[in-house]
């Protein structure tokens, strides 16, 4: 009996180390860690917070088909929340009382660390998430947008008139403080190293969540709601999840900022915040792991390097994403995968 040859693997089966996003995540942190070397670390800083911010947007838009105007409310409040608790420490939480009067709880606390106030501000933007899910979960389409945008802009103007806040002043000066009470955070070095660290850890998550039977449920929900409320699967459960998540990690990315900057203000909390990170996701590519990362620095480097024009910065801005919009319309990263056939 003739022996029998081994099966020949398929040509395109490859080692798992050797997928499309494996390769794309290697290269991006290599990049990432030899930039200091070429380009200002502040200016890396802002683009990592901000590439952050945009990859938990895209969780939302990109992943369950749900786009929200009032991101800015959990960026801007965790900044907030996360800059008091670095410089001042106490919390005032107020509560009603039996007697029919608001009181105030004030729990007096020291300066906390930098790694417990970015806690603070993350989890102060997850139960904004949670609060203003809730209420906007159960409308689609142009009305759950109008509904996340409102609730931004309610807590905007609440952002004006807190004590806390200090108006248009915003919270200056804020410490950077101790790492674990160990590495000082006043170097830039120290400070990009922790940043960097924050931001590839919150890329992994995301990364983990949209490659999970959660993630998968979501991407049924975006593709076709009916269908996966026959299937038995409670939709406004996962899309409420899912917010919360986004939110969450949103905060995450604006409280690392107000340490890193040292300054947590109103521009955090205005509508343009929100109208920005819908363009980094835009221009970098929806439903990629990679676009928002790569329109989030695109789009700090047109402010970084057209600040010099003054006005006209919002003009040309807008004809370079115009043109981006009509040259990738699935974004830059989206337009490559597609061209070559991979996932990024």
């Amino acid at each position: 009996m003739a022996q029998l040859a081994e099966p020949v693997p398929a040509a395109s089966a490859r080692p798992a180390w050797l997928a499309s996003e494996t390769i794309g995540f290697i290269a991006m942190v290599a990049i990432l860690v030899i930039a200091p070397a070429f380009i200002y670390p502040v200016s890396l800083m802002k683009a990592l917070c901000f590439a952050l911010f945009a990859c938990a947007f895209n969780l939302l838009i990109g992943y369950v088909g749900l786009l929200s105007f009032g991101h800015a409310l959990f960026f801007g409040w965790a900044a907030y929340i996360a800059a008091h608790l670095a410089k001042v420490g106490t919390i005032s939480l107020p509560y009603w009382r039996a007697a029919g009067a608001w009181q105030w709880l004030v729990i007096p606390l020291p300066p906390l660390s930098p790694e417990l106030a970015i806690l603070g501000g993350t989890v102060a933007a997850g139960v904004l998430g949670l609060i203003a899910g809730a209420i906007a979960i159960r409308r689609q389409g142009i009305y759950f947008a109008m509904i996340t945008l409102a609730l931004a802009q309610m807590m905007y103007f609440f952002a004006v008139q807190a004590p806390f806040t200090h108006g248009e002043d915003g919270i200056q000066a804020v410490p950077r403080g101790w790492l674990f009470g160990v590495l000082s955070l006043s170097g830039q070095t120290a400070m990009y190293i922790t940043v960097l660290v924050i931001f590839l850890l919150g890329f992994l998550l995301i990364y983990r969540i949209i490659n999970s039977p959660f993630g998968e449920v979501l991407k049924a929900i975006r593709e076709n709601e009916a269908r996966a409320i026959s299937l038995g699967y409670k939709t406004e459960r996962y899309k409420l999840v899912a917010f919360v998540m986004s939110a969450t990690l949103a905060g995450t990315a604006g409280a690392t900022k107000a340490i890193v900057f040292q300054l947590a203000s109103l521009t955090d909390v205005d509508w343009p915040m929100s109208g920005e990170v819908v363009l980094m996701t835009l221009v970098g590519g929806l439903g990629t792991i990679f676009g928002p990362v790569v329109g989030a620095f695109i789009v700090i480097a047109m402010q970084d390097n057209l600040a010099h024009y003054g006005q006209w910065v919002t003009v040309i801005q807008g004809a370079i994403f115009v043109a981006c919009v009509l040259a990738f319309r699935r974004g830059i990263v989206g337009e490559i995968a597609n061209y070559f056939r991979i996932r990024l």
